[in-house]
């Protein structure tokens, strides 16, 4: 059995899911590949490439950035699942204007997401509205700060349903970014300089969690099931609400990028980070793969033995 480290660089379900389903399921085990998820969420970039990375945002914004020959593997969605959410009165995007709002920072992906989408509402973050930067992480004082007033909007990510957040609160969600923004992103990418795509390790994750795809897709209940794990906050129908409205309809079956979607992604990052568009959708994602897994692998593949010093995890080191 070949191993191979592959690192998270946010939290929630919109990062961790389908690595999470191909685990539980027993899929990598299938593949013969022992995953050993790792929290790159505080790693440099010089660490990372040394590993697997399901961000592609970061990924990609490394690439543009610095020139790390970052590729991705493997697309999960082509929207990525942020949102804007308000204390009660505001209605709209447009109403941040003059509001505090907490957001990730300029050079994160989901603040680059968020500072592309407040353009598109006539917004400009640097001077139309008061954002009050933090670090990524579950969000959770966010909510106490729209609870005291501290501040009036906060861009938040799947570790809540912000929906069900903001009816039990009175809140508004102003917006989705899948909404008004589009890029492929969560998968697999490595840096080739470390890490050949060609890996057997490496096609063998992507094969898994391409399983785990049609899982989202063909099985709702285990769908299901799973995210509850990420939205502890919420009940069942919650849940299910946010998989029929945000996941279901939108996450690939087979892994692919869209690579009209991708190149004008790729545009618009460039623009908000001020810097040239050195890479074209077709050059960084690169989304083929070997044979696919099929009923009867399992009984060819190598045995399940776990190696010695790398004991085997949950994905999200439970």
């Amino acid at each position: 059995m070949c191993t191979i480290d592959l690192a998270h660089v946010g939290r929630g379900l919109h990062e961790e899911l389908v690595a999470y389903i191909a685990d539980q399921q027993g899929y990598y085990a299938d593949e013969g590949v022992h995953v050993a998820l790792r929290d790159g969420i505080s790693w440099d970039d010089e660490r990372l490439r040394r590993c697997a990375t399901i961000g592609l945002g970061r990924a990609l914004l490394s690439r543009l950035i610095n020139g790390t020959p970052w590729v991705a593997l493997d697309v999960h969605t082509h929207r990525p699942l942020f949102w804007f959410l308000a204390r009660h009165g505001l209605t709209s995007l447009a109403d941040l204007a003059g509001r505090r709002l907490a957001v990730h920072g300029p050079q994160d992906p989901p603040g680059c997401f968020a500072r592309i989408v407040l353009r598109g509402a006539g917004l400009d973050p640097d001077r139309d509205v008061h954002t009050v930067v933090r670090h990524p992480g579950d969000y959770g004082l966010d909510l106490r700060g729209l609870r005291d007033g501290s501040i009036d909007a906060a861009y938040v990510g799947s570790t809540m349903a912000p929906e069900a957040v903001a009816a039990e609160h009175g809140w508004q969600v102003l917006a989705w970014v899948g909404d008004h923004f589009r890029i492929p992103t969560v998968g697999v990418a490595v840096d080739p300089t470390y890490i050949s795509p060609d890996d057997p390790a490496v096609q063998a994750v992507v094969r898994a969690n391409r399983r785990a795809l049609r899982v989202i897709h063909n099985d709702p209940d285990t769908a299901v099931r799973y995210m509850r794990t990420f939205l502890g906050g919420q009940t069942t129908d919650e849940v299910r609400a946010h998989y029929e409205t945000f996941v279901a309809p939108y996450y690939t079956t087979d892994g692919q990028a869209d690579l009209a979607v991708g190149d004008s992604a790729i545009t618009a990052v460039a623009a908000e980070l001020g810097v040239p568009a050195t890479v074209t959708a077709a050059e960084f994602y690169r989304t083929t793969t070997t044979t696919p897994w099929k009923p009867g692998d399992a009984e060819a593949a190598p045995a399940r033995a776990v190696p010695q010093g790398h004991p085997r995890k949950d994905p999200r080191g439970r």
